[in-house]
């Protein structure tokens, strides 16, 4: 009993007898390129056109192994790119394509190309996908002027070391100042041992005197108490023996009347 023929497929072409294996090979490379797009960082995809083998040899080195540069079709790019869910990557595969997978730093990837591409009129870039956005050939340009990772963590990190020098710089300072004053003072004494004597001696010698200041200055304080309270007392004095003004007329008035008397 002869099986049916199977259903043709729009994209692998009509299933044949002979043909499994093609088939099979198709439904690979589709599976595989699907892989590349997930787990790539970025994609470019470009027209090889009147490039020699040679010249696809020589991409591949200038790239390194951090980048993959495949020849495709775009049958099986276009459904590889609709089962990984990128739209409107299918705008791009027109004419013969190929693509860079791109691992490691997508600026660098895409420095290499555009150098290449420089020395190789032939190699177009049609545009690209990455971080879930497709890149017009003006985005691709554009992104290849940017600076690499590399570059831009050396600028970092000498950014941070000038912030910590100066830092260190600032709080050394004070640290620095002090050093130095105690090293010209101990040079000082050093040269001349008496001064750190004699500077020793005087607040000593200070202390006696200013004590006598004191006494001294205690001993008049009380001599001008003793004065003042010798003047209150001859004051208190001299109040109680000058007599009243009013006696006078208190004895002239007996002696008014007294002489009234004998006249009568």
């Amino acid at each position: 009993m002869r099986m049916p023929r199977p259903l043709s497929d729009p994209e692998f072409g009509p299933n044949k007898e002979g043909d499994l294996m093609a088939r099979q090979d198709k439904v690979d490379t589709v599976a595989e390129i699907t892989d590349r797009f997930r787990s790539a960082a970025a994609a470019v995809l470009t027209d090889y056109r009147g490039l020699s083998v040679a010249q696809l040899k020589e991409l591949r080195r200038s790239l390194g192994g951090a980048v993959t540069f495949s020849v495709v079709k775009n049958t099986l790019t276009r459904r590889a790119a609709a089962e990984a869910g990128i739209e409107g990557f299918e705008d791009l595969l027109v004419g013969p394509s190929a693509i860079a997978f791109v691992d490691g730093d997508p600026v660098e990837a895409a420095k290499g190309i555009r150098d290449f591409a420089k020395d190789n009129p032939d190699l177009v870039v049609k545009g690209g996908y990455m971080d879930g956005a497709i890149l017009t050939p003006q985005d691709f340009a554009k992104f290849a002027d940017l600076e690499s990772r590399e570059v831009l963590l050396a600028k970092l990190a000498g950014m941070m070391k000038a912030k910590q020098s100066q830092a260190a710089s600032l709080f050394a300072a004070p640290l620095a100042q002090a050093a130095r004053a105690l090293g010209a003072l101990q040079a000082k004494v050093e040269a001349d041992p008496s001064s750190s004597t004699s500077t020793a001696e005087a607040p000593a010698a200070e202390a006696p005197a200013s004590e006598d200041a004191s006494a001294e200055g205690q001993d008049v304080a009380d001599q001008q108490d003793a004065v003042q309270e010798d003047a209150v007392q001859e004051d208190g004095t001299s109040h109680d023996s000058s007599p009243t003004p009013d006696a006078p007329e208190a004895d002239a008035e007996p002696a008014a009347e007294a002489e009234e008397t004998t006249e009568g």
